[in-house]
């Protein structure tokens, strides 16, 4: 977990000064293209892997077969969904007005093959806890493509900077990951091993593609109904706290999975990995959000400038709305890794109506009501989400929100006071200086004084790895 956690906070981190250089040097239309071109291929992705990457995971003893089987099948899949995405561009350009739409979605859309082969390269690295690699795979391609993509801005190249940089990340990941782990894919293909993993995985599959479609149906319609720059507004302020809970939710997600899939028979050990991730996750995410919520506007005019400023208001309704998210996602993965697919479907789906209802209605007022509709969903998904846990794993809803409720306690606190620092008489960069630090100083005197006993887990084994890095024993890739 620790390495997932560097990795995305690292690579992330690199990503977020990439970004904020492409910021300053293009305009919000340009995002906003890119944005709608996106959810094109996020769907793309979806229906590649089919949720068999997620079976190849949580099967207990997968094999090369196993592997080769479902790298064939997705990349023809990856084959068919080019075509459609390359003959139905001109469609979606007329749709939405934008020329510009045509070339784009064409030339991005080839990342579709490079992510089909990632997603069963991750598989394997996922199933095998190779994530140290992984860390320094994404590392590489995210400097050399970020590069590329800053090069290209500042040569005038507009959106197309920002395609290049996609799709060369995507295809650095897809060369170094080949040569960086054992796997390799080979000429066999076994009928009966595909209908075992499509039996788990057609049903992870609907699952991530009903997520998939309320993650992105509010970039659509936003990108139909309103200016480009008003998706890009909506999107930049979803990005920036996102990149704070994604990375540490999604870093947790990616270890629990296998950790999960190899505990199964285990609901003792199950329940306490789930409530350290759970702790962890909001030792994290909680004062960060907090922190992001009350020093959005410091950071915006610091890092994007004044033509930015309209992202601010939805960097603080996304920052309320990704707080109510971790809790959700480390229960879901535990019914998931558990074998329950099923039931995860009929969760999502029950959740799905709720949010179809919520989303019709805030979409007949305007879009800030559409970034609020998120938030009042992820509250009612709550009690949806860990009703199960009681029942598998012993683990219920009160239980759970007893474990964060101090940590939520102390970041609020943190964030009380740094807001009271805005009030200070000074430029905008010393304010903000002086936000981090006391925010941190604070957090910190408060994680000690609560004793929470997730910080001492998490500063141990930070300390393990920086010695043994110090120490040098770790490599990128085996000889």
């Amino acid at each position: 977990m620790m390495w997932t956690l560097l990795e995305r906070f690292g690579t992330q981190l690199v990503s977020f000064i990439i970004s904020i250089i492409l910021a300053r040097i293009l305009m919000p239309d340009d995002y906003g293209i890119i944005a709608i071109v996106l959810v094109f291929i996020s769907f793309a992705n979806i229906i590649i892997t089919g949720g068999l990457n997620t079976a190849l995971i949580q099967k207990k003893d997968s094999d090369q077969k196993d592997y080769s089987t479902i790298f064939w099948f997705c990349l023809c899949i990856a084959a068919v969904v080019y075509s459609v995405l390359f003959f139905s561009a001109p469609l979606i350009s007329r749709f939405y007005g934008k020329e510009l739409l045509t070339p784009v979605l064409r030339v991005l859309g080839i990342i579709v093959f490079f992510g089909s082969i990632n997603s069963i390269q991750f598989a394997f690295v996922s199933r095998h806890m190779l994530f140290r690699k992984n860390f320094y795979v994404n590392a590489v391609a995210l400097v050399i493509s970020g590069s590329v993509g800053i090069l290209l801005a500042y040569k005038g190249f507009g959106v197309w900077a920002l395609v290049g940089q996609y799709l060369l990340s995507s295809i650095i990941i897809c060369i170094l990951l080949l040569f960086a782990i054992r796997w390799k894919p080979t000429l066999e293909f076994s009928l009966s091993r595909f209908k075992g993993l499509f039996d788990f995985g057609w049903k992870v599959f609907l699952t991530n593609f009903i997520i998939t479609v309320y993650e992105n149906i509010r970039s659509l319609i936003i990108g139909k109904l309103y200016q480009p720059s008003t998706l890009a507004y909506f999107d930049r302020g979803k990005q920036m706290p996102n990149l704070i809970m994604g990375n540490v939710t999604s870093s947790i997600q990616t270890v629990l999975l296998p950790a999960f899939s190899n505990e199964q028979d285990n609901r003792i050990r199950v329940k306490q990995m789930m409530r350290r991730a759970l702790t962890v996750s909001y030792l994290f995410v909680a004062p960060l959000l907090a922190g992001f919520f009350f020093a959005s506007k410091e950071i915006v005019l610091l890092l994007l400038t004044e033509k930015w400023l309209p992202a601010v208001p939805f960097i603080r309704i996304f920052c309320i709305a990704f707080l109510l998210m971790p809790i959700q996602n480390i229960n879901a993965t535990a019914i998931q890794a558990l074998g329950y697919s099923n039931l995860t479907l009929k969760i999502e789906i029950i959740k799905k109506i709720i949010e179809a209802i919520i989303l019709v209605i805030s979409f007949m007022m305007n879009v800030y009501a559409v970034a609020w509709g998120i938030v009042l969903y992820n509250a009612i998904c709550i009690p949806i989400n860990l009703s199960p846990a009681k029942r598998l794993i012993d683990y219920g809803a009160v239980e759970q929100l007893k474990d964060i409720c101090l940590i939520i306690l102390a970041s609020l606190i943190m964030g009380a006071v740094v807001f009271s620092c805005e009030l200070l008489p000074i430029g905008n960069i010393w304010i903000l200086s002086i936000q981090v630090l006391s925010g941190a100083v604070i957090y910190f005197f408060l994680c000690k004084l609560f004793r929470f006993d997730s910080l001492t887990y998490v500063l141990k084994n930070a300390s393990a790895m920086i010695g043994d890095l110090a120490k040098g024993k770790h490599i990128i890739v085996n000889s």
